[in-house]
């Protein structure tokens, strides 16, 4: 039986550079999103995080890792930034359009006076404004 690999080897031996955008591709297994993983002595890691570990250091508690270049198959750690799962969220692709919208489903507009954020989600407060006063107004009525 051949020896176990370290995390190191496995690292070193499973990506390619781009040399175009200076991605370090995964070139090993892939989760259905496109993030590499792999197991070692009865363990999954995320081979992106182990990369940021190995080249930069611990990920503070509570962090995630984004991919600055837009690839979640990049192991680079210089395209690689700990960040709160709201700014990761807002960075990704969901973020964007969520940030794009410029009017709420009932047509008024968002704009630093009439929006407010809950989690990675922009809301509209006409619309909430409106909501509570009926729903006050329902209870009054009892």
């Amino acid at each position: 039986m051949p020896p176990v690999r370290s995390i190191e080897e496995i690292i070193a031996g499973s990506h390619e550079v781009d040399p175009e955008t200076g991605c370090w591709n995964w070139t090993g297994t892939k989760h259905l999103k496109g993030y590499g993983h792999f197991k070692h002595r009865h363990k999954m890691y995320r081979a992106h995080r182990v990369s940021y570990e190995l080249f930069v250091g611990k990920i503070p508690d509570g962090l995630q890792i984004d991919h600055l270049c837009r690839n979640r198959a990049c192991i680079n750690p210089d395209h690689l930034e700990p960040v709160t799962p709201k700014e990761n969220t807002r960075r990704g692709l969901h973020g964007l359009l969520l940030v794009r919208q410029t009017h709420c489903h009932n047509g008024h507009r968002f704009d630093k006076s009439n929006t407010y954020w809950h989690g990675s989600r922009q809301h509209c407060r006409q619309c909430r404004n409106a909501t509570m006063a009926r729903l006050r107004a329902e209870r009054k009525a009892v």
